[in-house]
């Protein structure tokens, strides 16, 4: 890997000689600009506003432009020189749990390398952040500005560096949160954690990105010829959810399905059922009423059991119910082969 800094870790009075290199790279589909008449690529020419002609890189240089519009050339000598400590040093400030960092700040992310003779600082640093299970908040100068950075043990017995935004470079969240008074019901939320609970965790390793593949498709069926695969027509997003409870429920459904848990699981099992809640001030009946059906079939089941109990309990249940004739024969029946039996 390209190194793209280089520089040493200031810990105390211990200097580590680092090598900075790049932890990510850009999969991202890019494009080029055309003449949409014959394909021609468009170009870009860096012209003199002053004179009009055309400059070379090497004639370009960089200047700070002031609040009132003026111009103050500056040359990389000039910001070389500036009186910063972390003109090349990793300077650390001190030591944090890496949770308490906001995801907000984390701006690109790093590898550190230990450069010649530096092997047992730089173990000794690893191994002190990953005992103490915590991160260096340090700062350093790289790609022209000054940078607060977090230093972390990763599992590849690497050190970790993450540029972070300052502070003041994160916007305030105030006035995003909906407006309107909203009441959200603990059924509610505990259908939303049953949703949670039935998709589960995630692979991060088993993602990929289907736009870049779809395009790389498109282009290699548009060089043979072939007829571009289309999407299919599906629901339009951004619908308002009218019941939310009939939602959560549907994706509750559609997730367990899609886990290949079959229809059973989808209708409510054992690992997590789904309460249906009665919604009152409608005259329509709710669409789902198989659960509904089943508890009266239990219901009724356990009646006839306790009617054939009551009738089988001696004269006391008899008089309870003089109109089941058919019972009472039946208990006739038996106390006459009782006296046979006994003769």
């Amino acid at each position: 890997m390209r190194t793209i800094w280089k520089g040493s870790i200031s810990f105390g009075l211990v200097t580590i000689p680092i090598k900075v290199v790049s932890a990510t790279e850009n999969h991202s589909v890019s494009f080029r600009q055309v003449h949409t008449s014959d394909e021609g690529r468009i170009r870009y020419r860096k012209v003199c506003e002053i004179d009009g002609e055309e400059v070379s890189g090497e004639q370009i240089g960089k200047a700070y432009e002031t609040a009132d519009g003026s111009l103050v050339q500056l040359t990389d000598a000039d910001l070389n020189a500036l009186p910063l400590p972390t003109a090349r040093t990793v300077e650390i400030l001190g030591f944090v749990p890496v949770s308490s960092i906001d995801p907000y700040q984390l701006d690109r992310s790093y590898y550190l390398t230990a450069d010649a003779g530096a092997a047992k600082p730089y173990v000794l640093l690893r191994e002190a952040l990953r005992r103490a299970d915590k991160g260096a908040i340090a700062k350093l100068a790289m790609r022209g500005r000054e940078t607060l950075a977090l230093v972390r043990a990763l599992e590849d017995d690497v050190l970790g560096m993450h540029t972070l935004l300052w502070p003041d470079e994160i916007r305030s969240a105030g006035g995003l949160a909906p407006g309107e008074q909203v009441t959200v019901r603990d059924a509610e939320i505990d259908l939303a954690y049953t949703l949670m609970d039935t998709l589960g965790e995630v692979d991060m390793a088993e993602l990929h990105d289907e736009y870049r593949e779809a395009v790389e498709a498109l282009v290699d069926a548009k060089l043979t010829g072939r007829a571009p695969e289309l999407a299919e027509e599906g629901a339009p997003g951004g619908a308002k959810v009218v019941d939310l409870m009939a939602a959560l429920e549907d994706s509750v459904r559609n997730a367990r399905q899609g886990r290949g848990e079959g229809e059973e699981a989808a209708e409510g099992g054992e690992e997590a059922t789904v309460t249906p809640i009665k919604k009152t001030g409608r005259k329509k009946a709710a669409p789902r009423k198989a659960p509904e059906k089943k508890a009266a079939a239990r219901k009724t089941a356990a009646k006839k059991t306790a009617s054939r109990e009551e009738a089988e309990g001696g004269q006391g249940a008899a008089k309870k119910a003089p109109a089941k004739k058919t019972q009472a024969k039946k208990t006739q029946a038996k106390k006459a082969g009782g006296r046979k039996r006994a003769s």
